[in-house]
């Protein structure tokens, strides 16, 4: 795989325009590649000692469990995104992480991601912006369960998954393959599935998007923006910062 321009890679260069030496210290994240089946944990709430991956292709949903057993998952992970990072900083896992579908992805041990930082305070810079970013996405959620009604907090949903794919080449504003399911959307949005169903069938009815067979299709873009009330500047894909 050519790293220099992996979803990492593209990612981070949304923030920070790299060197070829600094994605070549990029790349040697790279070196234990790991293949994990969908529907087994790669974390766990609680665990220790956790390392880090880079997500290289596929789909991971990061989620905490409720006594009761009830799922809240708190973000999806798309390839480039960064897997437990939190959790090797905190030391002990504070969520489970999941694969949606089979994943490829890259073991970062917290020497490495401190080795890579002390070599390359540019790279280091890249990484903060992109987990600020992550942070701004929590946010929205945040604001999105507590105050947007059911179409509102899907339609916009559907918008930012869509942008974030798009800034690592897997998406555009015609639309993007999506593997999850309608129980997933409930679980991420606070929301039962059954009505997720009826949002979805609403949006399609409108002719505004279409999630169908694991396709989010776009038919009106610009309108569908408007009835979100989305405001990409959270997402600070705009070109980077730092030169």
């Amino acid at each position: 795989m050519d790293f220099h321009h992996s979803p990492l890679a593209r990612k981070l260069q949304a923030f920070v325009a790299l060197s070829q030496e600094e994605l070549g210290v990029l790349a040697g994240l790279h070196t234990r590649r790991r293949s994990f089946p969908a529907g087994r944990d790669i974390a766990f709430e609680g665990q220790t000692n956790q390392s880090a991956f880079i997500l290289a292709s596929g789909w991971v949903c990061s989620y905490k469990l409720m006594s009761g057993g009830a799922r809240q998952i708190v973000d999806f992970q798309l390839p480039g995104d960064f897997l437990g990072l939190r959790s090797v900083l905190f030391r002990t896992a504070d969520h489970n992480i999941e694969p949606v579908t089979k994943v490829e992805a890259s073991e970062v041990l917290a020497s490495d991601l401190m080795n890579t930082f002390s070599q390359t305070p540019r790279l280091a810079t890249a990484v903060l912006w992109a987990a600020s970013r992550d942070e701004a996405m929590v946010v929205e959620h945040l604001v999105g369960i507590g105050r947007r009604d059911a179409r509102e907090r899907v339609a916009h949903f559907l918008l930012e998954l869509g942008a974030r794919l798009k800034l690592v080449g897997l998406g555009t504003t015609d639309g993007y393959a999506c593997p999850l399911s309608q129980y997933m959307l409930a679980d991420a949005l606070g929301l039962s599935a059954i009505h997720v169903n009826r949002v979805l069938r609403q949006l399609r009815e409108a002719d505004l998007v279409t999630f169908k067979q694991g396709q989010v299709t776009f038919h009106d873009f610009d309108r569908l923006v408007v009835i979100a009330d989305f405001d990409r500047a959270y997402l600070d894909h705009d070109g980077p910062l730092l030169s």
